[in-house]
């Protein structure tokens, strides 16, 4: 054998290198790489160059034309018997590079990302760790780098520290907590981590994506678009100890309707008078103004929701929720009235005012809007679908104001 065990470089090429016998080294490499225990194995489909090279090297003809039974041990014998390499993996891997082992390579990465979810220090980011769908979001967000992971759990921690936030705007909230005003945007690995360890259910199936971002930090008290689709209400009585609670009672006072900002609502909570208050909610702001107009300062608290709730209003209904208001909810008698009824009295616990299948069947239609799309079961009454689909015709809120300026006017 050569000194120490060495290659002779040009012999092993001329013995199992060239593009003739690559797919067998190739074959052979595989076993190391997946790490395989057993020293015997079948080589089946030869080539004849590749049956040839394999009759030359161990000095025997194979049983069959196209296979032949084989050890590693045998190999690696003949190869130092030649005094070619000290070994087969020595010589696959002076022919064709580095063989990788990929269970050791999976065991060392395993400790690395054992490593690496330790690290996470909030209880929220534990929590989403637990699983594997937590732990994969993890190494799709970090591009499968541990390092970068930890990196990004250390960030995240940083930001959960700062949450609730009080209403402070996204950009300063990234800029405070990471250096970067967009580290928090939208498509950012930081934001979708916070986001993912404060999961919650106050998504819609039609929310876009943007209502979905702007829904969720304010939930977090993190505003984003703040001034954007103000919350509509009217007589919502509040003590007057806060900036909020002093707009709010001026409204109130007047009974004119009132735009509350998301920035206003997280920043300047009023401080509601609402417990065990009966709060009318409505879909359309039609209604709002002509309870303004008819009733004034006489009308009950109410509240809009514009069609489904946007931040801003949900951060409201929340708010009043909390605060112990009995919420009654009306829309549009269509599927997407019916949707927008399941959210708000799932979400705020509101019961329906004036929103079954009697009130439907009262005023339905013989004739105008069809109803579209897909139908939707109210949770709170199945004979409401059922109504509809029987007569085939949708019912604007505003068709039946009439009766809930009654109702106000009464309550």
């Amino acid at each position: 054998m050569n000194a120490g065990g060495a290659i002779d470089a040009q012999r092993l090429q001329r013995l199992l290198g060239g593009k003739a016998l690559a797919a067998l080294r190739q074959r052979l490499r595989e076993r190391y790489a997946r790490e395989a225990d057993a020293d015997a194995f079948t080589l089946a489909r030869l080539t004849p160059a590749e049956r040839a090279a394999l009759e030359g090297l161990l000095g025997r003809r194979a049983a069959r034309g196209d296979s032949m039974r084989v050890s590693q041990t045998e190999l690696d014998a003949a190869l130092a018997r030649a005094e070619v390499a000290p070994n087969l993996e020595s010589a696959l891997e002076a022919l064709d590079g580095p063989i990788p082992r990929r269970k050791r390579e999976r065991l060392a990465r395993d400790r690395e990302w054992t490593a690496c979810f330790a690290t996470a220090t909030d209880v929220r980011l534990q929590t989403l760790l637990t699983n594997g769908a937590g732990q994969g979001l993890l190494k799709r967000l970090s591009g499968s780098d541990p390092q970068q992971a930890a990196q990004l759990l250390s960030q995240a921690a940083c930001v959960l520290q700062r949450l609730p936030g009080g209403g402070i705007p996204l950009p300063r909230l990234a800029a405070d907590t990471c250096g970067d005003a967009h580290g928090l945007d939208a498509g950012r690995a930081l934001g979708s981590l916070v986001l993912a360890a404060c999961a919650n259910d106050s998504d819609t199936p039609v929310d876009s994506e943007e209502t979905r971002l702007r829904n969720r930090w304010a939930q977090l008290g993190v505003s984003l678009g703040e001034l954007s689709a103000p919350a509509l209400a009217l007589n919502l009585p509040a003590h007057t100890d806060t900036p909020g609670g002093r707009l709010a009672a001026l409204a109130g006072e007047s009974g004119e309707p009132l735009h509350l900002t998301l920035r206003t609502l997280l920043r300047q909570p009023p401080n509601w008078c609402v417990d065990n208050v009966s709060i009318h909610v409505c879909e359309n702001p039609t209604i709002v103004a002509l309870a303004a107009e008819r009733l004034g300062e006489r009308c009950p608290p109410m509240v809009c929701t514009d069609g489904m709730p946007a931040a801003a209003q949900r951060t409201l209904l929340d708010q009043l929720a909390r605060t112990g208001a009995r919420l009654r909810y009306h829309g549009d008698f269509d599927w997407a009235g019916l949707r927008i009824g399941n959210f708000v009295m799932r979400r705020f616990g509101a019961v329906p005012w004036r929103f079954g299948a009697p009130d439907y069947r009262q005023y339905a239609p013989r004739q105008g809007r069809t109803l579209e799309g897909p139908a939707v079961t109210a949770d709170w009454d199945v004979r409401l679908s059922l109504a509809m689909l029987d007569c085939g015709y949708a019912l604007d809120e505003e068709t039946v104001v009439e009766t809930l300026i009654d109702d106000l006017a009464l309550a």
